[in-house]
């Protein structure tokens, strides 16, 4: 196992990079996933998906506040993080648009939607409800403020020729347990159907076919920092609203790649490799670094989970407790 490696993140600085606003950025949100639909408004500034409500605007501004077309600030309320505008509200920090516009708090792009009992419509939160029935798991998509796509689908020779950062000696825990990066777009790629694109998916899956590729956007404020690449395998038992299949030998193959993944990644297209940073044999019940080198703060990165064994794992990628899958964890 190779506990530290030199991770080549070869990226043109700036590409599908999270953007860096001066002035406020506006857009529209809509939904998808285990529900879909555009987000709309009450007249009291909460935020749901669906009954017939009129589609509400947002603005960022450079610290990542949201505020709505009444200029309230957007909040996540206590103890529940129910996300709703509040007239005379300070607007919580920390939310970005990322690539194809998905919208994250605090490097989190999963918000769940619960029903209201309200004409079919459904309110919004960065974390399960406690108690509350019928809940499922969303993306957020914003039609505006996005970062500039790369000149090319393809990584170019001279657009991954930027010398990768050196590897370090410190690593960060292997454990949520203080700031952390979760994955914005998780791509299964299939050996057995080479140009199918399956695009996105909320489940890592590793066979002998399949593999999964995770783009992270990596914050500028990570600029100095160290990036632990970390799996976390939890016993079944100790998760609350995730679940996983596995079998086989449990050898996976962890590599960075020269470019993210997309929507449309297939097999055939799948970016190149930039370096195969260890091979672990995974067991349930266990927490694993996998490599640490210094942030590459502004960019977006690719990693790839693989294996030539028998290895069998397919597991909903979730932060909840016991927080399961790949992560990058930072200090």
């Amino acid at each position: 196992m190779k506990t530290f490696a030199t991770v080549s993140l070869a990226l043109a600085a700036g590409s599908n990079a999270l953007v860096a606003r001066q002035s406020p950025c506006c857009f529209h949100l809509s939904a998808s996933g285990g529900q879909s639909g555009t987000v709309g408004q009450l007249s009291d500034g909460q935020n749901r998906i669906g009954g017939g409500l009129p589609q509400a605007q947002y603005c960022i501004n450079s610290n990542g506040g949201l505020t709505d077309q009444s200029s309230r600030g957007c909040i996540l309320t206590p103890p529940t993080t129910q996300f709703q505008c509040d007239a005379g509200g300070n607007p919580t920090p920390g939310f970005s648009v990322g690539n194809g516009g998905a919208l994250s708090s605090n490097g989190n792009n999963q918000f769940y939607a619960c029903p209201t009992g309200d004409n079919g419509s459904f309110n919004l939160y960065v974390q399960p409800v406690q108690g509350q029935q019928g809940c499922v798991q969303v993306s957020l998509t914003a039609d505006n403020c996005a970062p500039a796509a790369s000149p090319s689908a393809s990584p170019s020779p001279s657009a991954t020729s930027q010398a990768p950062p050196a590897a370090t000696q410190s690593q960060c825990p292997a454990a949520l347990t203080g700031n952390f990066e979760f994955p914005h777009l998780i791509v299964p790629v299939d050996s057995n159907n080479p140009n199918r694109a399956a695009g996105t998916s909320f489940n890592g899956q590793v066979t002998p076919s399949i593999a999964s590729i995770f783009n992270f956007d990596i914050p500028q404020s990570d600029s100095g920092k160290t990036c632990s690449l970390v799996f976390l395998f939890p016993k079944q038992s100790d998760l609350q609203t995730s679940s996983f299949t596995f079998s086989g030998s449990g050898s996976i193959d962890f590599s960075s790649l020269q470019g993210p993944a997309n929507a449309q990644t297939s097999f055939s297209n799948t970016p190149a490799l930039a370096v195969d940073l260890a091979v672990i044999t995974v067991a349930p019940g266990n927490s694993y670094n996998v490599a640490s080198f210094p942030c590459p703060a502004g960019q977006t990165v690719g990693f790839k989970l693989s294996t030539t064994s028998n290895t069998n794992l397919n597991y909903f990628q979730d932060f909840n407790p016991s927080p399961i899958g790949l992560y990058i964890t930072v200090c």
